[in-house]
């Protein structure tokens, strides 16, 4: 059987202000959106996302990886632009294409799709207009005036991976690390910051290729809850003994209901992520130095 690592993330409730960036002297709508239902809703891509566990392994593996960032360039470098998944973390990881053009105009295109799929990431909250506004240097002109959109919300977002489809299938537990500790997402800079850390997180290990876990977080009052993930237990579409649940949510009646189903929930996610990779080596065979 195939082991698959599901994992949906929820946010802290924090002040969202910047996605796409932000240009002096003009009216920018500086938050993605989307419409669900009859509300207006933030997101933030993907590619924001990813682009924060890149800057994960960037940091943390730097002679493991392929594709670093300069900030003080505003660039981006390679070890080996025909890349090698089997040498470096984030050609394994994220996958990569290299276009080009080979003798007689044939297709030398290299590519390799990413091995870690993510998600949209959806606000818990509808979005209500609310704006501030500023002007550049203070100067007050036709031109200087520029808004900034403000969101107070929890973002959820799912990753998606199978190990063995890695060439180092032990690279499975580094993500699993880079999830706890993912930074800049969103387009934040210096002017707005947003942590994207869990503060609760549903992990599933499974050899079901579906995730099933998507979107199980919502705003229920003043907290954040999950009755849609009890209910998949409670009717089985989701074995308890496949998920590991930590974090705040622990602490509300829903981690209790799942702890009632026999799931394994912690109170830390820290302590939840530590499982979920002692349980990846049991279950792959994978053996890491200490």
């Amino acid at each position: 059987m195939t082991t698959h690592l599901f994992a949906t993330i929820v946010t802290a409730t924090l002040i969202a202000a910047n996605n796409r960036g932000e240009g002096d002297g003009s009216t920018l709508s500086t938050l993605q959106k989307i419409t669900r239902g009859n509300d207006q809703y933030t997101t933030v891509s993907a590619e924001a996302i990813r682009w924060a566990l890149r800057e994960y392994f960037q940091n943390h593996y730097e002679q493991q990886t392929n594709r670093t960032f300069n900030p003080e360039t505003d660039k981006y470098s390679f070890k080996k632009e025909n890349f090698n998944a089997e040498e470096y973390i984030d050609d394994d990881l994220f996958g990569y294409m290299d276009a080009k053009k080979g003798k007689d105009n044939e297709n030398a295109t290299t590519k390799r799709r990413g091995a870690l799929e993510v998600s949209r990431a959806i606000s818990l909250d509808p979005y209500w207009g609310d704006i501030a506004f500023g002007s550049k240097g203070g100067e007050k002109g036709k031109t200087s005036i520029h808004m900034t959109e403000m969101h107070y919300t929890a973002y959820q977002y799912t990753i998606a991976l199978t190990p063995n489809s890695l060439k180092q299938p032990a690279r499975a537990l580094l993500a699993l690390d880079a999830i706890a500790a993912v930074q800049h997402v969103g387009g934040n800079h210096a002017r707005f910051l947003y942590d994207f850390s869990p503060e609760s997180i549903v992990i599933r290990m499974t050899d079901d290729p579906s995730p099933w876990i998507m979107d199980v977080f919502e705003r229920v009052g003043e907290s954040v809850g999950c009755p849609r993930l009890v209910r998949l237990v409670q009717v089985g579409d989701v074995k308890a003994d496949e998920l590991i649940v930590g974090g705040e949510i622990a602490d509300t009646s829903y981690g209790r209901q799942l702890e009632d189903l026999k799931v394994q929930v912690y109170r830390g996610v820290k302590e939840t992520i530590n499982e979920a990779k002692k349980r990846l080596k049991e279950k792959l065979g994978i053996k890491v130095a200490a």
